[in-house]
């Protein structure tokens, strides 16, 4: 009797785990295309260990007034290359949770009358999350004065990255930086898309005479060298201009070199695609040709276009910022980080103050974080593929 028992109950439990592999088939074979690319994405675990990273950058380039613990315009010509505090849980009293910073004495070398600061052990300023500080006006409307963290006396000077040769805060200028930096390359990506995929579709599903003249357009500017070409149209701005002009111009002249690619890629896919049975059946119901290309063919290799955006974003900020390290793109006040990287153009400051190249090393995890985040996107947007 027992034996017909567990005969029973095996053959209950195979019958279901049958029956959850028919669902999960069933649920695989209904999927929408951007559904399975995130079920393959979620799979690679540094594409989303990064995709995380960049949510918190973006997130901390919307809420930047409210991260940065202080003013990064603010000028204190007694705190020039001031070194990084240290953050410490170790005080006079002994292990604390609740960190401190000690604030620097500043004491001169009788020999070259060189500023040297040390730290004050006997003052312990403690740290805190959502503490008064310096005011601000959130996107330029609202006025606070809440900070995300600092000290909890808002007259002790924090500078937990330093400063630079103007006494600025440089965790807050770097902070600030990431809005500017971060929006070029996604706003510039974004009309290079719009661009590639309305000149790309129109060369690939119409051809002719309108695909020759699309062509030679792309192999022209596809010809000329890069930044040769961004150093030119940057230095064509003019000098006078305010600052949000020259933004604007810069996210114009990075996307208007950078629609080529994916002008050739969408040309492509909308070759292959023009001629399959679905193109076919909407032309025969008498679908306008718009309706088509908008709700037919991108709608089909959307993924491939995530993934080309992705990768194309690190090109965009590295643009940026190499042509506002050498000048030619955004100029002081305003905040990006090959701004802050000017002040490390001079090898003698790099070596003395080496806190000064940290925007770089931002700018690098940054960069490796969307191409790792594209490569995932890359890998997932064949989501039938057994890799």
């Amino acid at each position: 009797m027992s034996e017909e028992k567990l005969k029973i109950q095996v053959t209950n439990i195979e019958e279901t785990e049958n029956l959850d592999e028919t669902s999960q088939g069933e649920e695989i074979f209904m999927a929408r295309p951007i559904v399975m690319m995130w079920w393959k994405f979620k799979k690679n675990k540094m594409a989303v260990i990064s995709l995380i990273f960049l949510i918190l950058m973006y997130l901390i380039a919307i809420f930047c007034e409210f991260v940065a613990p202080t003013d990064p315009y603010k000028i204190h010509s007694d705190r020039a290359y001031l070194p990084p505090q240290k953050i410490e849980f170790v005080g006079k009293d002994g292990f604390s949770l609740v960190p401190h910073v000690n604030p620097f004495k500043v004491e001169y070398d009788m020999k070259t009358f060189a500023k040297i600061y040390k730290s004050d052990e006997d003052v312990e300023c403690k740290l805190g999350f959502f503490v008064e500080g310096t005011p601000y006006k959130l996107w330029g409307v609202f006025d606070s004065n809440i900070h995300l963290f600092g000290p909890t006396d808002p007259d002790v000077p924090f500078h937990p990255l330093g400063t630079d040769k103007m006494g600025r805060d440089m965790l807050s200028r770097i902070i600030y930086g990431v809005r500017i930096s971060t929006s070029i390359g996604l706003l510039g990506v974004i009309i290079s898309l719009v661009l590639g995929v309305l000149l790309g579709g129109i060369s690939g599903y119409f051809g002719g005479a309108v695909d020759i003249v699309i062509q030679r357009i792309i192999e022209f500017i596809s010809c000329i060298p890069t930044y040769p070409l961004w150093m030119a149209l940057s230095a064509a701005l003019p000098v006078h201009w305010p600052q949000m002009y020259v933004y604007c111009g810069m996210v114009v002249i990075l996307s208007l070199v950078g629609w080529t690619g994916m002008a050739r890629t969408v040309r492509a896919k909308f070759i292959s695609l023009r001629e399959e049975d679905f193109i076919k059946a909407a032309k025969v119901i008498g679908a306008s040709n718009m309706r088509i290309i908008v709700k037919h063919m991108v709608p089909s290799f959307i993924s491939y276009l995530i993934a080309s955006m992705t990768l194309s974003i690190p090109g965009m900020i590295l643009g940026e910022t190499s042509l506002s390290y050498l000048g030619l793109g955004l100029r002081e006040p305003t905040i990006s980080w090959g701004v802050i990287l000017q002040q490390a153009q001079n090898l003698n400051s790099i070596v003395s103050y080496p806190w000064l190249l940290l925007p770089a090393a931002i700018l690098v995890v940054t960069v490796l974080a969307f191409n790792f985040v594209g490569d995932g996107f890359r890998d997932a947007a064949d989501p039938y593929s057994n890799e």
